[in-house]
């Protein structure tokens, strides 16, 4: 078998089944004929462990789903140090605020292990509409679902620590000059 025909064997077998997508909260409620589109045609990546996926501040165009591996984002604090604020492994996904704005990547991510993530940009979420309205309306309704989730999970932890800091603030002794 010509070596191209082993790659392209190689990489079809090494694509996500429909079964596995039907487990991933992007693509909750869709049909297996849709499922079995986007196991097919959604692009394939596979990085090395320590390879960046993208960087903080690039344009952003892609949402990533991971299939295999692990991932972390990480953000510059303002003295230049390197903050942890996720992790991301099997049947996670990321990155959709790219597919709803055009502001630049908040963080960078990269692989902690080698990974395999299918990659989804508009022109994807696009095909959807023109294939099947209501799938398209079940992956938008699931892309505002987790983007309500992230922001809840957000609003606790700044609310933690107004409360942490006026905590403190009040229990310091009353400095009279």
């Amino acid at each position: 078998m010509p070596i191209a025909e082993q790659q392209s064997t190689a990489a079809s077998q090494n694509r996500p089944q429909p079964e596995q997508l039907r487990g991933i909260g992007l693509f909750g409620g869709l049909d297996d004929e849709l499922l079995t589109h986007l196991a097919e045609t959604l692009p394939l990546l596979e990085i090395a462990a320590g390879e960046e996926l993208y960087r903080e501040g690039e344009r952003a165009h892609e949402l990533y789903v991971t299939i295999e591996g692990e991932l972390e984002a990480v953000m510059q604090t303002r003295r230049g140090h390197e903050t942890r604020i996720a992790i991301f492994g099997p049947n996670d996904w990321f990155g959709e605020l790219a597919l709803i704005d055009v502001m630049p990547r908040p963080a960078t991510v990269r692989a902690v292990t080698s990974s395999r993530l299918l990659q989804m940009c508009p022109r994807h979420l696009d095909a959807v509409y023109r294939r099947d309205v209501k799938a398209y309306a079940l992956l938008v309704m699931n892309i505002a679902r987790q983007l309500s989730r992230k922001l809840r999970v957000a609003e606790s932890i700044l609310a933690d620590t107004v409360i942490s800091v006026a905590d403190q603030l009040t229990a310091l002794p009353d400095q009279k000059d």
